[in-house]
Parts: structure tokens; C-alpha cells; sequence
């Protein structure tokens, strides 16, 4: 599951900004959001796609988690939640690295949610494995935290867009930290990561949205690249829940 939530987030952000300069690609560079409407109409369509992907998310926990013959199933065949990991690998670095599917429907939506479901499935599995109550206590949490820093993010002078490399590196060494986690056996070393985790994709989900609203910020992503702005997005959100969800687990086992 570590390997599953880092290692594609690494991918998407290699594929999206490439090279040494994240965040500067020229298809995000600098694109001219002088017209209100089309920014209006850009930052609906991302949450649109996104409430659609997060419904979908929250469907499937809620099934795992409350259904118990489902989540006995699940849990005694681990190959689905390998099935689930490769689809999520696949459709995520296609959507990452291949600009024609990603711009063009319906492909970039058949995608999309494939790597919707799956990582619904994913996330489903491993919050049947926690309590009921921790579970809830996550989703509150999360949906708190992500709705403040998403005011923040518009709301603030502060321009984020620049920290592209910065968090590309922080998310490198979260990765190798995480390798380090599977081996020691500590409960305060799973605290401090899921810490840094939870922080460190909290600061992605300001950026992200900073990016989406284009405007004074040094670097945007053109309106065509609604799919791949939800994309981003949503992995922030689930990113943040898996690892808050780490954080009481771990806190309350």
C-alpha cells in the first residue's frame, strides 16, 4: 500500500513537468486566464469530474466497510487488490504521459475513471481493515482539512505554483522513508510518517488548486487539461485520508 499511494504520485509528477524544471513545462506555462468566464467555466468542470470521483470513493468505502460479507471476500482474495494496483499503475502513467489521451474524449474519461475505480477499490480494501469509527473520524477530517486549505489556496497571496521541484523532492524522500518504515516496526516512526505524508500532500492539494486557478499564479494548466487537473486533485484528497487514516489507526492501536 505504500508502494501503491507514493510511486504513482512520483510518475504523474515526472510525466506532467518532466526534466530537472517541474512546473515549467510550456504547456502550463503562463497561460492567459484574462477572460473570467473560461477560468469560471475550467475550475467547474474540474470539480464537477471531481465530486463525481469522490462520490464514487466514498460509495465503495462505505460498502467495505459496512458490509461484512464483502469485506470478509475482499480480504481473503488479495489477487483483486493486486488486479486493482496494476490498473491504477496503467491508467496513471498513460494518463500522465500520453497528452493525446488525456486531452481527448472519450478516451481521457475511460481512463480517468478506470483509475477512479480501481483506486476506490484500493482505498475500500484497506479501510475495511481499520475500525468503523476511524474510518468516519478520517473522512471528517479530511473533508475539513481539504475544504480549509482549498479556501486557502484561494484566498491567499502566497503563490505555491513555484514549489513544483520542491515537493517533487520531498516526495522522493517520503518514498525512501517509507521503504525504511516497512522495516522498522515502530509505532512512533508509522506516526511521523503518515505525519509528513498527510503534510506533505496537504501542501500538493494548495498547489494543485493554485495551478487549476491560473490567474498571478507563475504557472497554470491550460482549461484543455481538465481531466488531469481532477486527476491531481482527487490524489491529493486520497493521499490525505490514507494517511490521516494512518495517523488515528496508529494512534489508537
Amino acid at each position: 500500500m505504500i508502494l501503491g499511494k507514493l510511486f504513482p504520485r512520483s510518475v504523474e509528477r515526472f510525466g506532467t513537468y518532466g526534466g530537472a524544471n517541474y512546473g515549467e513545462d510550456p504547456e502550463v506555462k503562463g497561460f492567459d486566464f484574462s477572460e473570467a468566464s473560461i477560468r469560471r467555466g475550467f475550475i467547474r468542470k474540474v470539480y464537477s469530474i471531481l465530486s463525481v470521483q469522490l462520490a464514487i470513493t466514498v460509495a465503495f468505502i462505505a460498502w467495505f466497510v459496512y458490509h461484512e460479507p464483502t469485506k470478509r471476500y475482499v480480504q481473503h482474495h488479495p489477487e483483486l487488490f493486486i488486479i486493482a494496483m496494476v490498473l491504477i499503475i496503467v491508467a496513471l502513467i498513460t494518463l500522465a504521459c500520453c497528452g493525446e489521451v488525456r486531452r481527448k474524449a472519450p478516451m481521457n474519461f475511460i481512463f480517468l475513471f478506470i483509475f477512479t475505480f480501481a483506486e476506490a477499490f484500493v482505498l475500500a480494501v484497506s479501510s475495511s481493515t481499520y475500525e468503523k469509527e476511524e474510518v468516519l473520524m478520517a473522512v471528517g477530517i479530511t473533508a475539513a482539512v481539504c475544504f480549509g486549505l482549498t479556501l486557502f489556496a484561494f484566498q491567499t497571496k502566497w503563490d505555491f505554483t513555484m514549489m513544483g521541484g520542491i515537493l517533487f523532492v520531498a516526495v522522493l524522500i517520503l518514498f525512501i522513508f517509507g521503504i525504511v518504515a516497512i522495516f522498522v516496526h515502530s509505532k512512533i516512526v508509522s506516526l511521523i510518517y503518515a505525519s509528513l505524508g498527510a503534510l506533505i500532500f496537504s501542501i500538493y492539494l494548495v498547489y494543485d488548486t493554485q495551478l487549476m486557478m491560473g490567474g498571478k499564479h507563475k504557472y497554470s494548466i491550460s482549461p484543455e487539461e481538465y481531466v488531469f487537473a481532477s486527476l491531481n486533485l482527487y490524489v491529493d484528497i486520497v493521499n490525505i485520508f490514507m494517511y490521516i487514516l494512518a495517523i488515528i489507526g496508529s494512534s489508537r492501536d
